[in-house]
């Protein structure tokens, strides 16, 4: 049955999804897209955008919204897709509530040894080997489209894409606006 996977799968990246939820974003995308066959690369990447979008961490809402979808592609009504977002989203988390319950103490009285520290930076690079794993599995052909397919949406994605980077990182544009930003003019350019 879709729920136990569904619990399963997620309860196995909440406990190996070291990195936040942008750090998840890969192992979720293999996951529910490439392993299970769940959803799309299209649907997953709309998952992606509406999740950055709604209040809350994006690892959760990513889950959230891929148990909805994956409950609902498999045939199920509405009612029952709630609860595969209910499971995805609790087995996500439960792991690291688990985790924090059992190690919360000793963590504090052991944080600042050697060992303690050298775990911690051995972690950072991985971190943002994920980051940039989930960033290069989003540029893809159904997001960016391809020279040979479809110009125009290839140069207005790779120009949105650059706008929003350049915005962000060095004018310091609140994401939220760029969000926004990207939005309208997807709309208005590629529409």
């Amino acid at each position: 049955m879709i729920f136990v996977s569904l619990f399963y799968t997620f309860f196995i990246i909440g406990l190996f999804g070291f990195g936040g939820g942008y750090g998840m974003l890969s192992l979720i995308q293999t996951e529910t897209v490439f392993h299970h066959h769940w959803l799309t690369t299209a649907e997953f990447t709309n998952i992606v955008a509406i999740s950055q979008m709604t209040p809350g961490p994006v690892g959760i809402n990513t889950a959230t919204y891929c148990g909805y979808v994956a409950a609902r592609n498999d045939g199920f009504s509405m009612w029952m897709s709630v609860l595969g977002s209910a499971v995805s989203t609790f087995a996500l988390v439960l792991p690291s509530l688990i985790l924090m319950i059992l190690i919360s103490k000793m963590f504090m009285k052991y944080m600042n040894t050697k060992i303690v520290q050298s775990v911690f930076s051995g972690l950072r690079p991985a971190v943002v080997g994920l980051l940039g794993a989930a960033t290069l599995l989003l540029c893809n052909g159904e997001n960016f489209s391809t020279p040979n397919i479809n110009m125009w949406q290839f140069i207005i994605s790779i120009f949105l894409f650059a706008a929003t980077f350049v915005g962000t990182m060095w004018i310091k544009v609140n994401p939220i606006r760029m969000i926004l930003y990207a939005a309208v003019a997807g709309l208005v350019l590629l529409y």
